[in-house]
This record gives C-alpha cells, structure tokens and sequence, in this order.
C-alpha cells in the first residue's frame, strides 16, 4: 500500500497554496535540554525493564494455566506441524504466517483449545509490546538527532505503546471486563501503534526513522493478530459481565433495550440515581466543586494545568474540577491516563474558553498540536469551548484530543480549522456540541457516536475542499467509527456566503476499513450532491463503510451520491441500529452513570 494512504499527509490536493513540510517555520521548539531528557530517559528505563520482568511472569504465568488445563502427556509433533486449533485461530487473521511462528513458539500451545490461544495470543503480543518499549527507549535520540519534529514523533511513540501496554493488561487481568470492553482496548492498542507510526511520516531524518521501525517490526501485525483471535474466539473463559444485557443490546431492538432497562426520564436515563440526575440538571452554582479554577484568584488555583496536577490520581469517585468564566490560554493541557474519573465544567459555550494555537507549523506532530488532550478514563467536559487558534494557514491544529476511554463531552464548543477534533481511540460520546472546521474536521479512530450535535463547515483557503471526518480505522475487526445521529450539518455565515466555490464533503477514508454513518440528521445544501470524496485514487473505495439513513435537508438527497462499492443508503432499522448509542458504545453501563442525556435508539424524541 501506497505510504501517502496510510497517514494524514498536508492536503495538497485541497490547496494551491498548501505550504510543503519541508518549509515548516521552528518555533522555539528545539530538543529538550539533555538533564531533562535523560531523567525522562532513565525513568522510562525503570518502568520498561520492570514492566519485561511483569508480562515474562505473566506469559509464564499463562504457560502455567493452559498447562494445567491440558492433557499431560502431549504428543510429539515432528516437523512442528500446527494442530487443528491453532490453524483454525489463524485462519481468522490477516497474517497467518506470523500468527502460526508466533503460536508454535508458545510452550502448551499445541495442545490448547481456541479459547486458550487467545490467552496466549494476547500475552505474546503483550510481551512484544513490553520489548518494543524497552528497546525504543534506548534509542539515543538526543545524540543522533537535531530534528524537533523527529523528537515529538519519539515521544508520541514512548506515551502510545504505554498506553497499548496498559490496553492489552487490561485485556488480559480485568475480572469484570466484558466482550465490548476487551475489543475496544484491543482496537485501540492497535491505533495507538499506529499514531506512533504516523508521526514519523513527515520526519526527515530517516536514520530514527529506521531505528523506530526496527524495534517496532511485526508489531502491528502481532496486535492485529491477537484482535482477530479475540473477536473471532473470544469470551470463552475471559471474564465477561452482564451477558444477558449484551444479548439484549445485540439480538434485540432498541425498545426491547430500553424497556429491559429503562427509559429517559425528565430528560435523563430513568435508571439514573436521582443524585447523578440532580448533578447533570442543576445550575452551574448549585454544583459541589471539588476543585476551582479562576483566572482572578477566587479559586483554588488560577491555571487549569494547575488543577489538573492537583486531581488525584486513579480515582475511583467524580473528581468535580469547576473552571469560572475566562479565557485560558496556557500550555497544551493535558489529562494523562492515570487521571481518572475527572468532570471538568465551565460557565457555558464562549464563556469558559480552552484556547491554544500549537500547529504542526511548529514541528510538532498533529497528535502533540492539541490545545485540550484527555487519556484520563471516565473524563467529562461540560458548559466551555475548546480552540485552537492556529488559523487555516497553518494546517492540522488539533483543539480537543481524546484517547479516553468512557469519554463524555456536553454542551461543549470545539473551534478549529484543519483536524480540529481528534477522537483518537477509545469509547466517546458527544451531546449538544457545536463543532467547527474545514478539511477532516472531525478525524481519527474511536468508537464515537454525536448526538444532537451542530456540525459546521467553516469557508476554508482559495482551493480547498471541505471535508467533516477522516476516520481511520485500519483493520475490519476494529470495532471503531464515527456515527452521527440526530445532528444539524451547517455552514458558517462566511461559507454560507461563498458555498459555490467551496464544496463540503461528509468525509474521506484515511485508512483502509475507514466507517462512518450518518442518521436520522438535517444537512444544508453545503454539502455537495455526490456526499463523500476519494482520499486518493481508488484507495480503499471497496474496503470502507459508509452510511446514510434517513436523513433530511437540501442536501441529504441521495440520487447523485457516489457509487462506491463501500458507501450504502441504509434502509434497514436493523443495520441502522448497530450505530445507535445503544448498541455501538453502550458497553458494560458507563454511559448512563455519567448523568448524561442520551437517546439509546434511533428515536431521539
């Protein structure tokens, strides 16, 4: 495959204008000084080579059980020749070469049934993982590299495979994970490897490149791997929770769902505690905060940064962080991954305002550019705006990132231009929202449903094209995509103005697999008659999934829409219904204990 299909390269094709990468201005961002590097450096060490020490116990802890729970005299295969189970988990995954090398090195695994070799396929892969940051950690990056670009590409990749470390143990050693849960953190591992990639697209010194690919080489193909396994044999015997509501989310239909477990009740989940309810429906001023920020010093700490060090870590209760009217222009915030369970809630759109301008005009990767990034699992973000400043000239310069997972944001703005929303990995929910942009506006690979939401296309530079998403799903047993139910796809008063010379797409496939819907939503005629545009040539027009379903507005009309073998007018409630909050991001209840108004089904009264 073509390198330009695997990643989101500057949109030359939208502008005559585009600035090449290689001209990209430094704007103070030269590599770290070496004492903090090397702190970093030696930490990351630390944490690499106990974490070996971990998943070795554990890859000899799971020898151990499949051992015990085979036949005790296994008989000897001469030639190494797989056994049945085997051949049929790798039948099931897109490189069967290395998933049959990968499982015959596993001592037991020939004698272990398909649900044991999905245990030991995620340990494997978790033992790789663990390598791969050990490894790449060590790469002397200071000493062989002046490229600041090449820098924040490294660091990507340290943060992201921990982050796919800590996916594949939850995998593998949370007691109360269902089905749903274990895919999600599988796909997103996968992601995860690819943003690390990705950010090396566009670096010039090819010699780090390299050396990244090197230690990372089967990698993707191992977490692939382990992904189809899981979905094909998984849930023998991992630990799943609530299948009888699982069952229901899958076989029935959303009011069988709803009247199983409850339907909205005053504008909130009947099955809500009335304290949760009480919470999401009250004024801002009746609100508990734990944490205050003010920019005039009436809070606790005038910095959102500030509040975000101070939010414990771990938290297994509502962190109520409340950020007082004001524009907070600080440094790329960001809410790492063990900050969890934090609600951070402003004064309302425009009036609590997030604001940053970093761009990859700055040499930094568009995953580094965002002026609001949550990891944190469980974060909601309610009553502010979030901006990014950087303005259409500077190309990708992300306002909100999310790789979180149980994300909620309500009643938010997102303000940008290109890449303005990167719904990067994870379960995510969007209510009420105003987004804006222009090219790929709301891109990336999470599992992420909009609802009631304003969606507005933004008059971008002489040449462009509009364009709303980008999904990058890569791999067909991602559980991922972007759907778009009950929403208002608008265009600025300045687009409204020159909308002729500016067509506004529904979105393009970034990767292979690339899946979007739109449903039971209002589109202005903006938005051009043939619906969706190539990324580029014929990439991945047979591979992709994309979706209408009874949709309304001028520029809803189907009749011209292209004929890609991948895009489809959805006439089935059925098929419909996989999209629906119920069925594409319910999971294991996460949703309704955030207080969260939300329609379940297809029906948004």
């Amino acid at each position: 495959m073509n390198n330009n299909n695997n990643y989101k390269q500057l949109h030359t094709s939208h502008s005559a204008n585009t600035t090449p990468a290689t001209s990209f201005r430094l704007s103070g961002n030269d590599p770290p000084p070496p004492s903090s590097s090397l702190r970093r450096r030696s930490r990351i060490l630390i944490i690499s080579f106990m974490s070996v020490l971990l998943i070795a116990a554990s890859v000899v802890s799971a020898a151990i059980l499949v051992r015990s729970r085979i036949a005790s005299s296994q008989p000897h295969f001469p030639h190494n020749k797989p056994s049945q189970a085997i051949s049929r988990a790798c039948s099931h995954t897109l490189y069967p070469s290395l998933c049959l090398s990968s499982l015959l090195s596993f001592p037991g695994a020939q004698s272990a049934d398909v649900h044991d070799l999905v245990h030991i396929s995620l340990n494997l892969t978790l033992q790789h993982l663990t390598k791969a940051l050990y490894s790449t950690s060590q790469i002397p990056i200071l000493q062989i590299s002046k490229d600041p670009l090449a820098h924040s590409a490294y660091e990507d990749c340290m943060e992201l495979l921990n982050d796919a470390i800590d996916a594949f143990s939850l995998s593998l050693f949370s007691t109360g994970a269902s089905n749903h849960d274990i895919m999600t953190w599988l796909s997103a591992a996968l992601t995860y490897h690819d943003t690390c990639t990705d950010g090396f697209q566009d670096v010039t010194d090819l010699g780090v490149k390299n050396e990244v690919e090197a230690k990372l080489s089967d990698l993707s193909e191992m977490i692939s791997n382990s992904l189809a396994i899981f979905s094909g044999f998984g849930g023998g015997d991992l630990p799943v929770e609530n299948r009888k509501r699982r069952r229901l989310m899958e076989s029935g239909t959303p009011s069988s769902w709803a009247a199983e477990n409850g339907g909205d009740h005053e504008g909130f989940p009947e099955w809500l505690s009335g304290k949760d309810r009480r919470l999401l429906a009250a004024p801002i001023s009746a609100i508990q905060a734990d944490i205050v920020v003010a920019k005039d010093g009436s809070g606790k700490f005038k910095t959102v940064a500030e509040a975000i060090e101070a939010a414990p870590s771990s938290s297994g209760r509502r962190i109520i962080i409340y950020i007082k009217a004001g524009k907070y222009e600080e440094e790329i915030l960001k809410v790492g991954r063990k900050k969890t369970n934090l609600m951070f809630v402003g004064d309302g759109k425009g009036i609590t305002v997030i604001s940053g301008g970093k761009s990859v005009y700055d040499k930094v990767t568009t995953f580094r550019t965002a002026t609001f990034a949550g990891s944190g699992t469980g974060i909601i973000l309610r009553d502010m705006s979030f901006e990014n400043t950087a303005g259409p000239s500077k190309h990708q310069a992300v306002a909100l990132r999310l790789s979180a997972d149980h994300a909620v944001v309500y009643r938010c703005n997102i303000i940008g231009y290109q890449d303005t929303l990167y719904v990067h990995s994870n379960r995510q929910f969007f209510r009420e929202c105003d987004i804006y942009g222009t090219i790929d506006f709301i891109f990336g690979n999470a599992v992420v449903v909009f609802q009631s939401c304003n969606i507005y296309a933004r008059k971008p530079m002489a040449g462009q094209k509009n364009t709303i998403t980008a999904q990058d799903r890569k791999d067909p047993n991602q559980n991922t995509g972007i759907s778009i139910h009950a929403c208002k796809i608008v265009a600025t008063g300045d687009l409204e103005a020159s909308k002729g010379s500016f067509p506004t797409f529904l979105g393009r496939p970034w990767k292979l697999y690339s899946r979007v819907v739109y449903m039971v939503s209002s589109m202005g005629d903006h938005i051009h008659p043939r619906g969706w545009l190539e990324w580029q040539g014929s990439f991945a027009l047979d591979t992709l999934y994309y979706g209408e379903y009874m949709n309304s507005g001028p520029g809803a009309a189907v009749g011209q829409r292209v004929k890609w073998p991948g895009y489809r007018v959805i006439t089935s409630t059925v098929e419909a219904s996989k999209f629906t909050v119920g069925q594409f991001i319910y999971g294991s209840s996460w949703l309704p204990s955030t207080g969260v108004s939300f329609s379940a089904g297809l029906s948004t009264n």
